[in-house]
């Protein structure tokens, strides 16, 4: 027990020192690919009996009981337009995962091994590469070989979808904001994320700055502070993704509230990683708020709430 404790308070620790745990596994093309062990919660062996769902995406092999409950499973390779892992007949394991307060499988060929890594040492891939693949960053391992980030979110959006649309009572509620030079600050390495934000921002008329790392977002504000107090008070709500390279949202929160100038910026942390303990790291690291992606219109209602105050 003592050693599970210890575990659980150096895993809990990493959040407040721009670290990141990874499961390091490979697919098909034996390239090696991460993903954030705090999204995790069991990898097990495929089992037999997966059920085929009629009429799903064709990166869905099927669904398999996992503690009384169905969980789709996603075939990542294929998804990603290689060939489809033949759980049949070979080896191969599932990653049961939360994202965005859903349970979800990827099938992988191997899981490899566990990886820490800080966030300063984890690279965003070039914006070319970014725009066309599922890549959001790489890493490496001790004898230097590649490890690939993907934008899983990106994956769950063309494999399972996920809510755009506002509700009616909040685009009515949108309409009754008074006109205003306030901004909304988007923070985020996902471009699929980075783009729903911002048309949801832009369906409640607001005006936003989209960026796509935690580090050129605090520069941008430094600068903006440098030009008075007015400039910077125009950003009324900053949206910033957790996970992402260089600098992750929780230590970008905790360098704001250390910043005079920038200390009193609204932060709403709005991540993938949505379980009950990273919302206790946002509060610790002096987060106004934190929510779970992708719920439109509790975002939204947030934003709209933080632009009625005074």
């Amino acid at each position: 027990m003592d050693n599970t404790l210890q575990e659980v308070d150096q895993r809990s620790r990493l959040a407040f020192s721009n670290q990141m745990e990874m499961l390091v596994f490979s697919l098909k093309d034996q390239q090696l690919y991460g993903i954030n062990v705090f999204k995790i919660i069991e990898v097990i062996e495929t089992p037999v009996n997966v059920c085929k769902v009629p009429y799903s995406h064709t990166s869905i092999i099927g669904t398999v009981d996992f503690r009384g409950k169905g969980v789709s499973v996603i075939d990542l390779g294929l998804s990603l337009g290689m060939t489809p892992i033949d759980y049949k007949n070979s080896l191969s394991y599932i990653i049961i995962c939360d994202y965005n307060n859903s349970i979800h499988g990827f099938l992988i060929c191997n899981p490899d091994r566990l990886l820490t890594r800080s966030w300063d040492q984890i690279r965003s891939p070039t914006k070319y590469i970014a725009s066309c693949s599922y890549l959001t960053a790489v890493a490496y391992t001790d004898t230097g070989d590649t490890i690939q980030l993907l934008d899983i979110e990106k994956v769950l959006a063309e494999v399972i979808g996920f809510e755009t649309q506002l509700s009616a009572e909040i685009v009515k509620e949108a309409e009754n904001l008074k006109s205003t030079q306030s901004k909304v600050m988007i923070i985020d390495d996902s471009k699929t994320a980075r783009m729903a934000i911002r048309d949801l921002m832009k369906n409640l008329k607001l005006e936003c700055e989209v960026m796509e790392s935690a580090d050129d977002a605090f520069n941008h504000l430094t600068n903006v502070a440098k030009q008075g107090k007015s400039e910077i008070d125009k950003y009324r709500v900053v949206i910033s993704d957790v996970e992402m390279p260089g600098m992750d949202g929780f230590s970008f929160t905790r360098k704001l509230r250390e910043t005079p100038q920038l200390a009193g910026l609204y932060v709403i942390l709005h991540t993938s990683m949505s379980n009950q303990s990273n919302q206790s790291k946002a509060e610790m690291v002096g987060a106004n708020d934190f929510v779970a992606k992708f719920q439109p219109d509790i975002l939204a209602k947030k934003v709209l709430a933080r632009m009625q105050t005074a």
